[in-house]
């Protein structure tokens, strides 16, 4: 199986592990998610959860429409737990993961599910989720 990013390709993920982590977002929501936490969104892709990468590239791009408003990333410290990679669209477990056991559901780089071609992840418990810093972007 190899080396998923995660660690070992043996899906054994110690809760305890961290992963420096970023959210594009606008300047009046990070102040707001740095004082009272992420919420889950109600969908997405893959889901209920709070969308991630550890690609800072990628997170810079959002919000899609902020209009005027100034735009912020958020380096944020994420205890991932246990991992599930999600690598292609239909994949069985693309919408239950959380129901089968896992923290986090990951989308690899260059996989086909994200146009930018940028890893994602989804987390679905925001608990997970430490704000480092607010960059603004």
């Amino acid at each position: 199986m190899g080396d998923n990013g995660y660690g070992n390709g043996k899906q054994r993920y110690p809760g305890w592990r961290s992963f420096i982590m970023y959210h594009g977002t606008t300047m009046k929501n990070a102040l707001k998610i740095q004082s009272e936490g992420f919420r889950r969104s109600s969908d997405g892709m893959l889901d209920p959860g709070v969308y991630l990468s550890r690609s800072r590239d990628k997170a810079s791009r959002y919000p899609l429409s902020a209009g005027r408003e100034q735009l912020a990333i958020l380096k944020l410290s994420v205890r991932v737990g246990k991992v599930k990679r999600i690598d292609f669209q239909g994949h069985p477990l693309q919408k239950t993961w959380h129901q089968h056991g896992y923290d986090t559901a990951w989308v690899p780089a260059n996989c086909g599910m994200v146009s930018s071609g940028l890893e994602e992840d989804c987390v679905y418990d925001p608990s997970r989720i430490r704000v480092l810093e607010i960059i603004p972007n």
